[in-house]
């Protein structure tokens, strides 16, 4: 099977890569570094020449209200190309959650992702995932200072990357789902919870201090964040990431 991996050089994309390599299937890695531009269409009839299947694991440069017309243009410019190559299945990364926080502008430009796909001319999957192991780190320092570390008590149920890589693969070789996967990590936690965990683990002496409108997930309500029933749950647990 051809798979075009567009975004196939980044973080997900290039486990994805591999994954699919290591079972036979001809994927084919396409980003900015390769020639490719989803926001002008340039390189996209070559990469998707032949390919059965699209993953789209591109993302916005942005957070803000920029965000929706990076998605609304390169999506149109994929499915439009995918339509015309005669590709069968495509495929994107999302976020578990994402049509339930109004107020980001981000998770709004995601929503849409998904909206434009599944409304498409293309048969389709789409994975939710949870918020990233990798991620963590950086989540902590949008809110920190030199002695403490700031973070609301939201709940999370975070996941490896390369398990998301893994459940993206899955996919990919499997038959258009035209519907939505949700993927999460086996532990729920909340937010400043978990930020002491990471500190500890790192020998980090800053404390954590509850703050329930710092950063990001200050937005995030209830449980969106949270696998709800039908999910797929990995098996790989924060604590023994930290640990490897």
């Amino acid at each position: 099977m051809k798979i075009s991996v567009i975004g196939g050089t980044g973080l997900i994309g290039s486990q994805v890569v591999t994954i699919l390599q290591a079972q036979g299937h001809e994927a084919v890695p396409h980003s900015t570094s390769t020639g490719l531009n989803l926001l002008t269409g340039a390189g996209l009839p070559e990469a998707l020449a032949g390919a059965d299947v699209v993953v789209n694991l591109t993302n916005s440069p942005t957070f803000d209200d920029a965000s929706p017309a990076f998605f609304r243009t390169t999506m149109d410019n994929l499915l439009s190309e995918a339509a015309k190559a005669k590709v069968g299945h495509a495929v994107i990364l999302s976020i578990v959650g994402v049509d339930q926080v109004p107020d980001l502008d981000y998770y709004r430009a995601k929503a849409l992702q998904e909206e434009i796909l599944e409304t498409g001319p293309v048969p389709y999957s789409i994975v939710r995932a949870t918020q990233f192991f990798e991620f963590v780190a950086s989540v902590l320092s949008w809110t920190s200072d030199d002695t403490s570390v700031r973070l609301p008590a939201t709940p999370i149920q975070p996941i490896a990357a390369a398990d998301v890589a893994g459940a993206v693969a899955d996919v990919a070789v499997n038959p258009p789902l035209n519907a939505i996967r949700d993927i999460a990590g086996p532990d729920v936690f909340t937010l400043d919870e978990l930020g002491r965990i990471t500190l500890a683990a790192r020998d980090d002496n800053r404390t954590v201090i509850t703050d329930p409108a710092a950063g990001m997930f200050a937005a995030m309500k209830g449980d969106v964040l949270i696998a709800k029933e039908g999910a797929v749950i990995t098996q790989t647990s924060y604590r023994d990431w930290l640990t490897r």
